[in-house]
Formats: structure tokens, sequence, C-alpha cells
């Protein structure tokens, strides 16, 4: 069940509420005070790709943020409005502690320099989450990252 949703408009001084937003669920979800400066910079980049997929394809459908609080685990998903090639999905790639990741391309853009801004940012969000996937359809893309509770890592 999600906590929290956001939607905002594509413009790039939203990200930082988001950011804010985010730190705020996340400790209140219990997610351990050292990784809280994890979670601001991942939604940062998350959200700062979504908003310039956003503008490089003028679409004017706000970005939305999703952040769920679950038994052991804190999640948000950052969604894009922005198709992936041919409607399709365009690969999806997961990604765990050990780094592995699905083979494929996430979405390309229709430029070159987009494509290498697009890779640089997940390639930011991977170093920061242990746990991400991405996913892209015909209605948009979605970059979910998550993170452990409190309780999670006592158990453990």
């Amino acid at each position: 069940m999600a906590t929290v949703e956001l939607r905002f408009s594509a413009q790039p001084e939203h990200v930082r509420t988001a950011r804010l937003v985010a730190a705020a669920v996340a400790r209140r979800a219990g997610v351990d005070e050292a990784v809280l400066d994890e979670v601001r910079l991942a939604v940062g980049e998350a959200c700062s790709r979504a908003v310039g997929l956003h503008r490089s394809h003028g679409i004017t459908e706000p970005v939305s943020v999703a952040l769920t609080e679950e038994e052991k685990v804190f999640s948000i998903e950052v969604g894009d409005s922005v198709p992936g090639p041919g409607g399709r999905p365009a690969g999806s790639g997961a990604r765990n502690g050990s780094g592995a990741s699905g083979a494929g391309p996430v979405r390309p853009e229709p430029d070159a320099d987009g494509e290498g801004e697009d890779e640089m940012g997940l390639a930011v969000i991977s170093g920061l989450v242990d746990d991400m996937e991405v996913r892209s359809g015909a209605g948009g893309g979605v970059i979910r990252m998550s993170w452990p509770t409190a309780d999670a890592a006592l158990q453990a």
C-alpha cells in the first residue's frame, strides 16, 4: 500500500521537493539514518531523469512518485509517461547487491547525448541503491528502488 503518492509537473524545481518528501517518509518508515542521504540522492536522480525525459519528448503529463512502506522494506517508484520504443517493454534490468543487471537497453533516446545522460543517471542510481528495477512499456517507464527498514536490519 502506498504511504504517499506525489505527482508534479515536469519542472526541475520540483525535484527538490520530491527529495525532501522521500527522505521524510523514509525516516518515518524506519530506514536507517545513515542511508537517508542515499535515498535523497537516488530519488533526486530518478526524478531529474523523468523530468528530462518528459521535457525532451514534449510530454505535459506529471511525473509520479509512489513511496511505499511495507513490513520489512521501504520502496519508491518514480514513473514517467514516455512510452518505450514500439510501445513494448524496452527491456528491464533488475539490480541487486551484486550489481547484476538485465540485458538490453532501458530506453533509447532520440539523440546520442540524451542516451548518454539517461545511462549515466541509471548508473548513478544503481550505485546508490542495492535493489533497483527499471521497467518501460507503452504507458511509460518506472524506476523502482527499495531499502530495508530498521525492523528488517534487526532481524538479519
